[in-house]
């Protein structure tokens, strides 16, 4: 181990080690669902925040996460979140009740919101300019190894044991994190303090985010309305906006704190431009997650497992072609692989939208797959390291936390309106198509039949029951030949409607992406860069 005390690569492999958990148990959650339910006893609700109560924290805290890195050493601040991310595990694991698992889960949002910022400030400080972006393409690929790990893994945890298993094995990877960590990274020249923690920043930056992020996250489910008392979600989110540019205004002068997001950054072009192609980038990535799993097995009738080997080759041709457009970033320079990546995610997704039918096959999808797989293989260690490139690694702590703090919000603003847009689309298709289809049924089973329609989409849609064919009744006293007449029309209605309302609400991804690539045209290229005046200061200092 004394050989490899600072060695760059190895720094990379134990900070890797640490990123791979945390977000292994974004996706990891999914498939355990239903255990939980049967074992704990939730409610629908309360398992629901055992995913939600994590993303919100961590959404949350990435900022003052990356700040206290900056302040009080990110190899310090790196363990200390894997720490208490593995505690966090363990008392999941334990948990006898819904709160208990909730609380703990809260509680690994906050040790992944220390660690996830770290490990991005570590690698920009270790690794010199014209080699970060194959280390951050390796780093970007250990991320999309956790995405397409979770679901079979907690699948197979789930199946051979129980719920409880998907956070017991973070506990002894936590540890081995915490042996070998110190041994390898470097504790570094103690960071400046030029001044105080920014409290009055931290505060406005995470009561902001929290009533933005709570807001989109749980809009949908109290239908934009009253939350409680006189507390909404519109008043949540224009609350949210508020205390955010309020946050903005206040890094100008923080006074004698030092401010939670160095105003250099907020000035500094591509951070700010590439910021809000991650925010695209997030967008488009969960409404295509949302959409395609949804179409796959309630459109095409596939299982959860058929569904995700079907998108397989979209995620692993990403994983393995981010670390070779690192290397492509560093010789060319990112912004052009970024741009040509993003135009190659959106076209997939637009050649996606205009082709799926109610009978594609999986051979049929695969080329699209392949498409978004390689646009976003071209994207992800490109834009971070164009977005880093001109960061200074005393600020670099900061930069990581905004950046990924802005993925999360791209995600949950993904989340949030592709499902508003595809539930009203759908609504309006599925009555559409009922009184097309009712035309083709027998007369005293019409009426009955689009009324059945309305009735099952005005309290929300039942994906499960449309696509069985079982939302509508069918009404008493028909033959039987007739009532499955009724029932394979239904099923005609929802698979015809939500495949219309599906192409309908890809134009947000869509959107989305396109903006992303606009702002990486935007951003200066390396020739710019290097013409900049002070840039061979700021290149050395991030080789130290």
């Amino acid at each position: 181990m004394r050989n490899l005390r600072g060695n760059p690569w190895a720094v990379l492999v134990a900070l890797c080690l640490g990123f791979f958990t945390t977000l292994l148990d974004t996706t990891v959650v999914g498939v355990a669902v239903p255990d939980i339910v049967e074992r704990l006893g939730t409610t629908y609700n309360e398992v629901l925040w055992v995913s939600n109560s994590y993303v919100l924290v961590l959404a949350v805290l990435l900022i003052p996460g990356g700040k206290l890195g900056d302040l009080l050493g990110k190899r310090n601040t790196y363990l200390a979140g894997v720490a208490v991310f593995s505690a966090a595990s363990l008392l999941c694991a334990l948990a006898q009740t819904p709160g208990q698992l909730i609380a703990a889960r809260t509680m690994q949002g906050l040790g992944a919101a220390l660690l996830i910022p770290q490990t991005m400030s570590i690698i920009i400080g270790t690794f010199p300019p014209q080699r970060r972006g194959a280390a951050l393409g390796v780093w970007g690929a250990v991320a999309g190894v956790a995405t397409i790990a979770g679901p079979p893994l907690g699948g197979f945890l789930v199946g051979a044991l129980d719920w409880r298993w998907i956070f017991t094995v973070n506990v002894p990877l936590g540890a081995l994190v915490l042996v070998i960590a110190p041994l390898i990274i470097p504790a570094g020249t103690r960071p400046p303090r030029p001044g105080r923690f920014d409290f009055r920043g931290a505060l406005l930056v995470v009561l902001g985010l929290c009533c933005l992020t709570f807001g989109l996250q749980e809009g949908q489910r109290y239908d934009w309305g009253v939350v409680w008392s006189f507390v909404s979600i519109p008043l949540l989110l224009v609350t949210g906006v508020l205390l955010l540019v309020v946050f903005a205004f206040s890094q100008r002068r923080p006074g004698p704190r030092a401010p939670m997001v160095p105003f250099e950054l907020l000035s500094n072009r591509n951070f700010g431009l590439m910021n809000v192609g991650a925010i695209g980038l997030s967008v488009g990535i969960m409404s295509m997650a949302i959409g395609f799993q949804l179409y796959a097995q309630s459109v095409l009738g596939h299982s959860a497992l058929a569904a995700g080997l079907i998108s397989l080759p979209m995620s692993a041709i990403s994983v393995l072609l981010g670390p070779y457009a690192g290397r492509l970033s560093d010789k060319l320079g990112g912004k052009p692989v970024v741009v040509t990546g993003l135009l190659l995610f959106g076209l997939g997704l637009l050649v996606f939208s205009l082709t799926s039918t109610v009978d594609s096959t999986a051979g049929a999808l695969l080329p699209t797959m392949l498409v978004m797989g390689v646009g976003l293989g071209a994207t992800f260690a490109p834009l971070t390291t164009v977005a880093m490139h001109d960061v200074q690694p005393v600020v670099a702590g900061s930069a990581a936390g905004v950046l990924n703090a802005t993925r999360q919000i791209g995600s949950v603003l993904g989340t949030a309106g592709f499902g508003v847009l595809l539930q009203n689309q759908l609504v309006a298709n599925l009555l559409a198509r009922a009184e097309t289809a009712a035309a083709a049924l027998p007369a005293e089973v019409r009426g009955e039949f689009v009324a059945g329609v309305r009735r099952a989409t005005s309290s929300g849609v039942d994906f499960a029951d449309l696509q069985a064919g079982t939302a509508v009744p069918v009404p008493s006293g028909i033959s039987p030949a007739l009532a499955q007449q009724v029932e394979a029309a239904a099923r005609e209605v929802f698979t015809g409607g939500y495949v219309d309302a599906m192409h309908s609400a890809m134009v947000l991804p869509i959107g989305a992406v396109l903006i992303g690539a606009i702002c990486a045209l935007l951003a200066k290229g390396r020739t710019a860069l290097a013409a900049e005046p002070g840039r061979r200061s700021a290149m050395s200092g991030a080789t130290r």
